[in-house]
């Protein structure tokens, strides 16, 4: 089906090296590609971020100006600074920023756009909450809190923690692969008429399309991300553990 193509992959089988298929465990292959060039240029930035701070006065500025965002956010989401959930958070901005916008490289698709990417990231934030909560009460209180009210409460306790690795991850995703979707598709149906190319240059609706589906809607779910791992940092660390 001819628009199937949007969704079919190539992949890494585990079939192709034990012989058993197990759909569960095959590998995007594509998506690990894009994302270690994104790993690849984004290491290349960091690597320059010293020359771009003594050379230019606008990215001075900037760096500056998202330091500064990220330093005044952490400000509110606890009450004080704390370096840790900064770096934290600005990281899963930068990455998530980068692998959401990536469509605009060329050759390039978003690595958020696969479930596995964006249950990956879920995961790692849903770790750092974790151990930011044994940190801040101790391992002994952190177990005890899934034990409340009564020890009954404990599966749903266990399920509702749980739950914000979906609840995270599945935003992220559906937002990027549904703006990936209808993008591809766009582009798809105007493809070959020249009428219809010319249409969308002329009038700058391409442009205006890939702005909301690539660059604002990429930027504003990477923030979302950031700012929902925040605030269960904030409420896991609070006093009851977050329960």
């Amino acid at each position: 089906m001819k628009g199937a193509e949007f969704i079919e992959t190539p992949q890494w089988t585990f079939e192709s090296l034990t012989g058993y298929d197990i759909p569960l465990l095959n590998i995007n292959s594509e998506i690990v590609v894009h994302t270690w060039i994104i790993m690849a240029l984004l290491a290349l930035f960091l690597a320059s971020v010293r020359f771009i701070m003594n050379n230019t006065r606008l990215g001075r500025f900037l760096l500056m100006y998202f330091v500064s965002s990220f330093m005044d956010l952490t400000k509110q989401s606890f009450g004080n600074f704390i370096f840790s959930h900064c770096v934290f958070a600005a990281s899963l901005f930068v990455f998530i920023g980068l692998c959401n916008t990536a469509s605009i490289i060329p050759w390039l698709d978003e690595p958020t756009r696969d479930l596995n990417t964006a249950l990956s990231l879920g995961i790692i934030s849903f770790c750092y909450v974790q151990l930011a909560c044994i940190k801040a009460h101790g391992l002994k209180k952190y177990v005890l809190d899934f034990l409340k009210p009564i020890f009954i409460m404990l599966p749903l306790n266990i399920i509702g923690k749980l739950s914000s690795i979906i609840s995270i991850s599945f935003r992220l995703f559906g937002n990027i692969f549904g703006g990936s979707i209808i993008t591809k598709l766009y582009f798809s149906a105007i493809r070959g008429s020249l009428l219809l190319e010319m249409f969308g240059i002329i009038s700058g609706f391409n442009i205006l399309l890939v702005f909301f589906f690539t660059l604002f809607e990429g930027l504003l779910q990477a923030f979302v991300f950031s700012m929902l791992t925040l605030t269960y940092i904030s409420i896991s660390t609070q006093d009851g553990g977050g329960h």
